[in-house]
């Protein structure tokens, strides 16, 4: 059975380092043998279809393969298109009124438990808010991300070098359920 999925890289393209051109990712990931390749935007974001593995071992395979051709370490995670749909569907904010530079969601590798956020004073950061969801943490910043304090407090509790977390705007999180249920 064929399943499409969405592979999330963390860190690329950012500052002129871990220069990862989308048209080499493109190629490179033909050559481990997927079909319906494509990528979105240059920060990371591909689509593709394969006929083995699971979420795990797929981000797996393309993080080595990745660091084989480019010589440089990726986190990535890779995601099926039930789960993204889902991330699209549960969000506790109303993704309809907001601009998608306004609400961000980070993926997880895994499950993340609440305690971890729990020394945040949520209500000092108001008008931002963040809820937990299914391995990702939802993020409404109403004057965007690179203005939001509440962000920087988020991004300290995440770190932990056996969690990968990687985020995106509102509008990059539809685009890929979409992409993925095509």
């Amino acid at each position: 059975m064929t399943t499409t999925y969405a592979a999330l890289l963390r860190g690329i393209n950012v500052g002129g380092r871990r220069k990862l051109p989308m048209a080499q990712l493109r190629t490179l990931l033909t050559g481990l043998g997927y079909t319906g390749v494509a990528t979105y935007l240059q920060s990371g974001n591909a689509v593709f279809t394969a006929d083995h593995g699971d979420e795990e071992s797929l981000a797996a395979e393309l993080s080595r393969a990745i660091e084989e051709h480019f010589g440089f370490t990726v986190d990535v995670l890779v995601r099926d298109h039930a789960y993204l749909t889902a991330v699209r569907d549960d969000c506790p904010f109303p993704a309809e009124e907001l601009e998608g530079r306004q609400l961000h969601v980070t993926y997880f590798s895994a499950p993340v438990d609440a305690g971890r956020f729990a020394e945040i004073d949520a209500a000092g950061y108001l008008p931002e808010e963040f809820r937990l969801g299914d391995r990702a943490l939802y993020l409404y910043a109403p004057d965007g991300l690179g203005r939001s304090k509440l962000a920087e407090q988020l991004a300290r509790r995440r770190l932990n070098k056996d969690l990968i977390a990687t985020s995106r705007n509102w509008n990059t999180v539809v685009k890929l359920a979409e992409l993925t249920g095509a």
